[in-house]
């Protein structure tokens, strides 16, 4: 087989069994990504966002499959009816392997729906969690999850009431100073998590710098950098997810499957803490759906306790990162200063202020 190689300098394609493989681009070729919605269409699935790169085969110039690839993520793979049970499959994920490689992208994961799971066992991707009957997330290690809670659990210390906190922390505010204080002063030990994707306003080495600086007088307390296994909403999958609502109630159940079942025996935590959120309706769906996936549904691991802890207030508003922004963006920083550590107000002011540009919101 001739291997689709050296991604950086100029695509290289084959022609195989009557078909033609290829590697494309959006921004090379325009007209791609309506022919490849199309296709997927015709599958029963969704151009998904955040692909620019698809293996695709064609035969006679028609589109009969393609794969995508997101960051470190395979998506969008799809085979025409005609070609199935020819191992195209098989196939698709090999070049795509290959393409992902060429990106200095090895570990690599893969959504799809649990009855397709053996499918892709067949292709060297490994069960990770699932939601039954919904959708199934797998990746390319039989030991990546594992080695990830053994690293973390080089870090557990003894106790019986063990805390955790999941922020964002864009950026970081005295709300996330008091709820990391409140917890760590209820626990035996806190362990606290930054989310590590870099769709923020603040950059996630920013943000992890800022909560070290934050909570470097808290005793008891652990600061944990971001881990590919706390999933990115916004690298996760709705092409073959119809409904928004399900979309996000997938995305919610697997990061609360991996975090109760691999991550907090890891540590043994048996707490997590959570603002309560007056603002977001998103957010307070979030933490009720908390409650339901560590606390009620049927597992393997030990139940986590979910504890809302009432946010700090300014002037009678609950602080938060969002009104943090919202000053940013107007030059306010006078009263920016009621609601931050002195830190993450200089960093703002040198690094994040743009008086000629519209800065972008981000998520708290």
């Amino acid at each position: 087989m001739h291997v689709i190689q050296d991604y950086y300098s100029e695509y290289q394609s084959f022609t195989s069994g009557g078909l033609d493989w290829a590697v494309e681009n959006f921004s090379d070729n325009p007209k791609l990504k309506d022919e490849i919605a199309e296709f997927l269409r015709s599958c029963d699935l969704e151009l998904d966002g955040n692909i620019t790169d698809f293996v695709t085969v064609r035969a006679a110039n028609k589109l009969v499959a393609c794969a995508g690839m997101g960051e470190n993520i395979i998506k969008c793979v799809a085979v025409s009816l005609s070609l199935r049970g020819q191992n195209i499959t098989l196939r698709l994920i090999s070049e795509v392997t290959n393409l992902a490689a060429d990106m200095g992208r090895y570990h690599l994961f893969l959504y799809t729906k649990p009855e397709n799971q053996a499918l892709f066992s067949r292709c060297g991707f490994y069960p990770l969690v699932e939601m039954p009957g919904t959708i199934a997330l797998m990746e390319n290690s039989p030991v990546g999850l594992a080695r990830y809670c053994d690293s973390l659990a080089a870090t557990r210390e003894p106790g019986n009431k063990i805390g955790s906190i999941v922020m964002n922390a864009n950026p970081f505010t005295f709300g996330h100073q008091y709820l990391a204080q409140q917890a760590s002063d209820a626990c035996d030990w806190l362990h606290v998590f930054v989310v590590g994707e870099n769709s923020s306003l603040i950059t996630y080495e920013d943000r992890l710098a800022l909560v070290r600086d934050g909570l470097k007088n808290m005793p008891r307390t652990t600061v944990h950098p971001g881990s590919i296994y706390m999933i990115s909403k916004a690298t996760f999958p709705s092409y073959f997810l119809k409904d928004r609502g399900i979309v996000d109630q997938c995305h919610t159940a697997l990061d609360l499957i991996i975090f109760r079942e691999h991550v907090a025996p890891a540590l043994g935590i048996t707490h997590r803490f959570v603002g309560t959120e007056p603002f977001c309706e998103v957010t307070k769906k979030y933490n009720a759906d908390m409650k339901h996936w560590l606390m009620q549904a049927a597992s393997k691991a030990p139940a986590i306790e979910v504890v809302e802890l009432e946010r700090i207030a300014h002037s009678g508003m609950a602080i938060s990162a969002s009104k943090v922004r919202r000053y940013l963006r107007a030059d306010d920083f006078e009263h920016m200063a009621d609601l931050v550590p002195q830190a993450t107000l200089d960093l703002l002011r040198v690094k994040y202020f743009d008086p000629g540009a519209r800065v972008a919101t981000g998520t708290g």
